[in-house]
């Protein structure tokens, strides 16, 4: 069986089994509270079944509890099934309703009407919700303005079942009060039972319901003429509304005074004033003085419940002080356009500039590359020195610039430069040029023959040159004109068969110009006969070129011309080396019976003095016949160091041993004839029979040892004279037979 308890006694329930009158019987209890947790929080008396509590019993822990009841024999065995007992815990008033916090923050605009809602507290109760202890009711019961004491009238009303504060009564003013304190208060039992209390801070806020005003109206200010991006004055405004906030924020604009928009007005975000400044130069002569109407406004649309009050104005005079300004021109660049043969003294350009300060201007042109222009230093007329031309590497694209410098004569001299662009006009200055003047042609009539091509050349630019006219000044009849480009090439050849030769043919040449030039050129034409081939056939007839014209003959001169130079040139060096190897006595070695030299025909060594070091070779230069001119020279037979004397060949035409001569060593002081210094050397040498047949230049001036030329000797320069074999002598000729009889055979 089901029991409900409601706990008000520590004995809570007395169970009873029918199996009492049928013997003994012992009571037992199981569940939450009993042997099961939270334990030990009621038991039961096993021989009369009381159920009781053991410690009193929270709600807002444990609302209720399921136990159940067995009867059981004194030997455990069950008697019943076991029952079930539902405990409820009644709710007792033993908690205070509480806040969800402490301070509560809301806001409310300025002029709210009464019963605008402004925020809601809120509270909760730990006791049963179902019963009186946990129905709450909300009350105000303490209110302060902030600043203190602003207003004393109850502002405010509270719903005191769902917290929800509004508004209660009119005259909420963000200029007069900021905001409010409100002491909120709860209680349970409906408002009979406990309590808790709560603040509630609520900002008032502001609206823009107040115009800025000018605070002054009325501002002088100065500025200096043509100077831009400067600050000349700052106005003031004033308003009532919440400093920071879009609806203190003031807006000025310039409604008046200001048509060319010199001036400009905009706010500084810290202090709300207005800072007036020059965007656009101002000008002296033209205006002393500029007066401006001014007025603001807030960032912010202004609020339906604000008064209906006029706009601010204020009034801003700018003085404008006077300066020295710079010229001025006109244009800037001043552009003109002119043809490139403009004759000198044209005027180009007048008026250019002028001065803001009525100030006498002087003019100059700083830079004029081609120095065609002049300009008037007083009334700054520009004009043509000398005729422009096109072709001038200064000119780009027919664009031809110059600088005009214009300075004002008041104290300090300011200046101003402006660009003069000039673009010229292309004129027809330059006749056309024929070429090529001479050429060849086949002497066959018949326009299928090749024939000279002609063109011309102008130096004039597109549209005076190309495409040109040709044409045949008076009567050629032998000579037709075919075009063979219509713009820029023709061909002359014969209408009629000629005779080979030469023609001159006079031509016409005209450009395409306005107006035309013409220009005449002499042909000379090479007339000459031609195979099938077309070629010319006869040698003197000149070679066919259709845009050169070179004749054969001029060819042949020129080449003839070159040989004859390269001729001359290597007789001049045929006849330099003769004369530096003849010998004064006699004839040489060599020679025999043939008065022409043959040495150089062998090798020719170009012999230079001192400070050859090749002393092992041949010097054929000097070889002598020994029945003819008697001794050797001494050229043969230098002193070697470090050869030993009896180790070198001996001349069979002297004997051993003998005194050699004294060599003369160095010149005489600026020797007028050098051959005769030669020859001196030459005669001692011939007496010499003492040194041996080395290879080796005779010493006609010491200049040093040691020289760093290799040897030019081929013959045996690399090995002495014992290791000479000069048996291969024999081999060449009857001439070298008296050279190999000289020396013994080693």
């Amino acid at each position: 069986y089901n029991v409900n308890v409601r706990i008000t006694l520590s004995l809570l329930q007395n169970i009873k089994s029918d199996k009492v009158f049928t013997g003994e019987v012992i009571y037992k209890l199981e569940g939450p509270g009993v042997d099961q947790d939270p334990k030990n929080l009621f038991e039961i008396d096993d021989k009369t079944g009381w159920i009781r509590s053991m410690m009193p019993l929270d709600r807002e822990k444990y609302r209720s509890f399921t136990l159940k009841a067995f009867a059981l024999s004194p030997s455990g065995e069950r008697l019943e099934n076991p029952s079930t007992i539902e405990i409820l815990v009644l709710d007792q008033n033993d908690n205070r309703p509480k806040f969800s916090q402490k301070e509560f923050a809301g806001a409310v605009a300025e002029f709210s009407v009464p019963g605008t809602s402004v925020m809601s507290v809120t509270a909760t109760d730990a006791d049963d919700p179902t019963t009186d202890n946990a129905m709450l009711s909300y009350s105000i019961i303490g209110q302060e303005s902030i600043p203190p004491l602003r207003i004393n009238k109850t502002m405010f009303g509270i719903n005191n079942e769902t917290g929800a504060i509004y508004t209660r009564d009119v005259g909420i003013d963000w200029e007069v009060v900021k905001g409010f304190r409100l002491k909120v208060l709860v209680a349970d039992m409906s408002g009979m039972g406990l309590t808790s209390e709560a603040h509630a801070i609520i900002n008032v806020n502001d609206i823009n319901n107040n115009r800025p005003r000018f605070s002054p109206d009325q501002y002088i200010m100065s500025a200096v003429e043509n100077k831009v991006g400067f600050v000349i004055g700052w106005v003031n405004a004033t308003d009532k509304d919440e400093p920071g906030t879009g609806n203190w924020q003031a807006k000025y604009t310039i409604t008046k005074g200001d048509s060319s928009g010199n001036f400009d007005i905009h706010t500084d975000p810290g202090t709300n004033q207005g800072i007036l400044s020059v965007i656009k130069a101002l000008d002296f002569e033209s205006q002393t003085e500029h007066t401006l109407t001014l007025t603001v406004e807030n960032v912010n649309p202004l609020s339906i419940k604000a008064p209906n009050d006029p706009m601010s104005i204020a009034t801003v005079v700018v003085n404008v002080a006077n300066e020295n300004e710079a010229p001025r021109f006109n244009k800037d660049p001043i552009e003109i356009v002119v043809p490139e043969s403009v004759a000198p003294g044209t005027l180009l350009a007048s008026n250019i500039a002028y001065d803001p300060d009525n100030a006498k201007l002087r003019y100059d042109i700083p830079r004029d590359p081609e120095g065609w222009l002049i300009i008037d230093a007083e009334t700054g007329e520009i004009k043509a020195r000398r005729s422009f031309s096109v072709r001038s590497p200064h000119v780009k694209n027919n664009i031809y610039t110059a600088v005009i410098r214009v300075t004002d004569t008041d104290s300090g001299g300011i200046s101003t430069t402006a660009s003069l662009v000039i673009s010229l006009r292309e004129t027809n200055d330059f006749p056309p040029q024929l070429f090529p003047l001479m050429g060849t042609v086949c002497s066959e009539a018949g326009r299928g023959t090749p024939g000279l091509v002609l063109t011309a050349v102008d130096e004039d630019l597109a549209p005076h040159a190309e495409p040109f006219t040709f044409d045949l000044s008076g009567i050629t009849p032998s000579f037709p004109l075919d075009f063979l480009s219509p713009e820029t090439h023709a061909m002359l050849h014969p209408l009629v068969e000629l005779e080979t030769g030469e023609y001159v043919v006079t031509v016409l040449v005209t450009d395409s110009g306005s107006p035309s030039l013409t220009a005449s050129a002499q042909v000379n034409v090479s007339v000459c006969s031609c195979g099938k081939d077309s070629d010319c056939k006869s040698e003197s007839a000149a070679v066919t070129s259709n845009q050169v014209g070179v004749s054969f003959i001029a060819l042949l001169v020129v080449m003839a011309s070159i040989a004859l130079l390269l001729m001359l040139l290597l007789l001049a060096v045929a006849v330099g080396n003769c004369r530096r190897h003849h010998m004064k006595k006699g004839q040489g070695l060599l020679v025999g019976e043939s008065d022409d030299d043959i040495r150089d025909n062998v090798l020719n060594y170009d012999e230079q003095g001192g400070g050859e070091e090749d002393e092992n070779a041949f010097n054929i230069d000097l070889l002598r016949n020994p029945a003819d001119v008697g001794p050797l020279p001494a050229s043969f037979y230098p002193p070697v160091t470090g050869i030993p004397r009896g180790n070198q060949p001996l001349r069979r035409d002297y004997p051993d041993n003998l005194p050699s001569p004294s060599y003369p060593r160095k010149p005489p002081a600026d020797p007028t004839d050098i051959e005769d210094f030669i020859n001196d050397g030459l005669e001692v040498a011939d007496h010499d029979p003492n040194v041996p047949p080395y290879d080796t230049a005779l010493i006609y001036d010491y200049e040093g040892d040691g020289s760093l030329a290799g040897s030019l000797s081929s013959i045996a320069s690399a090995s002495s004279d014992g290791d000479q074999d000069y048996d291969y002598l024999n081999d060449w000729g009857p001439r070298f037979k008296k050279l190999a009889n000289m020396y013994d055979p080693r």
